[in-house]
């Protein structure tokens, strides 16, 4: 029988006494909210505009694609109540499935302005003459409604970039956070087995997309924020999805980079499939790529600094002799993220990044050689977690080898 994976609800009552139902435990969310006042205090901060979808969930529960429009949370770092500023499509899930106190609603119309409602509500919590954090880096702030953020709030309160107080408490998971990162691991190996089982010559490399995008969804995961990426033939030396059709042959490479979800926190993995006879070349890559990946992991250690395992990428590649075919950065944080990406960043694991690794943290890292001159790829990549002591956690049973149908 197939394993199901299908989320828990928790019952919960907003501080105002709305019920509500949430994907984590009440006291796991005032954790968090508390977390966060308190980085917005040692800030000098009075309030934060919450515009990462991320933030919103993280936060307060509240999951939804609305952030493609204007859509702001407003949180105190007073005890005061939270509001969410958002459109009418996302009313109903705001006050079932979040914790934001407040609903507030701006309407479409020629001459809507939702910036000037946003400062009506900093001016009803006494916030005018405040400092106030903006989550300027995010994908739920456009420049054009950032635009008009910082022309409402000119002369009506400080502003200040508030982008990393959220993002840098949700770069270490708590131990619920991570419960749903493996159930993510074992969706994301059901999905790349998937592609190797459905492999072969005639078919189009888009079937490798259903198997896999089928395995994780009918086990209980969400839609992942990204892919899966299934690049074939000369494709596959591209880094990202190239959208190109493509028949798989009877000699043939396929490169299978996807995430899977649970909760909306992601694991990746990277694979690489051959069809047919393999080319003794791309055995070699792959055995570069290994060792890679295998010497980054044993040193993927609290208190040492993130570039360090990038500094490894570059010295295993340069002495095989692919200084010329490797990235700039091997990798990069994972989380609870949304569309259009599943990666958590910043952070990049890029050589000279003193971030400290700290447990908790999750990152996914990827040796990629697309080799230009023969034509050949080999990519491989897994998601690990940061331990207290010796080698990471890593979220993937499947061997690190070359997958050979």
């Amino acid at each position: 029988m197939t394993e199901m994976f299908v989320p828990k609800e928790y019952a919960a009552k907003t501080p105002g006494g709305r019920d509500v139902l949430l994907r984590f435990p009440p006291e796991e969310y005032a954790a968090r909210l508390a977390a966060t006042r308190k980085r917005m205090r040692e800030e000098g901060l009075d309030a934060l505009l919450v515009f990462a979808q991320e933030s919103h969930y993280w936060l307060t529960g509240f999951d939804t694609a609305g952030f493609v429009f204007f859509q702001a949370g407003v949180i105190t770092a007073d005890e005061s109540s939270t509001v969410i500023l958002t459109r009418t499509p996302d009313k109903r899930q705001a006050e079932v499935a979040s914790l934001y106190d407040e609903v507030r609603i701006w309407l479409n119309a020629e001459d809507a302005n939702p910036a000037l409602d946003l400062r009506a509500i900093l001016e009803e919590k006494g916030l005018k003459g405040k400092k106030v954090g903006i989550e300027y880096a995010s994908y739920g702030l456009t420049a054009f409604n950032g635009r008009t953020v910082d022309t409402a709030l000119e002369g009506f309160c400080e502003t200040a970039d508030g982008s990393w107080i959220i993002r840098g408490l949700r770069l270490i998971k708590s131990s619920a956070e991570l419960e749903h990162v493996r159930i993510a691991g074992k969706l994301a190996d059901a999905a790349v087995s998937a592609t190797i089982e459905r492999v072969k010559p005639g078919i189009p490399d888009s079937a490798l997309i259903g198997a896999a995008f089928d395995a994780m969804v009918t086990r209980g995961g969400d839609t992942p924020s990204g892919g899966p990426m299934v690049n074939a033939g000369a494709a596959a030396l591209f880094g990202r999805d190239s959208g190109i059709a493509h028949y798989i042959e009877e000699q043939d490479q396929v490169l299978v980079e996807l995430a899977a979800s649970h909760c909306r926190y992601h694991v990746c993995i990277e694979s690489t499939l051959t069809v047919g006879p393999v080319d003794p070349r791309q055995e070699r890559q792959m055995g570069v790529a290994r060792d890679a990946i295998e010497e980054i992991k044993a040193n993927a250690l609290p208190g040492r600094e993130l570039g360090t395992l990038d500094d490894i990428h570059r010295r295993v590649l340069d002495k095989g002799g692919f200084a010329k075919a490797r990235y700039a950065a091997c990798g990069y944080a994972l989380g609870c993220t949304f569309k259009p990406t599943w990666m958590d960043v910043p952070p990049m694991i890029y050589s000279g990044n003193p971030l400290v690794m700290q447990p908790g943290m999750v990152f996914f890292v990827h040796i990629m050689i697309p080799d230009t001159d023969t034509g050949l790829v080999a990519g491989i990549g897994q998601t690990f977690v940061i331990r207290e002591t010796g080698e990471p956690e890593v979220f993937s049973d499947l061997p690190v080898e070359l997958f050979r149908r």
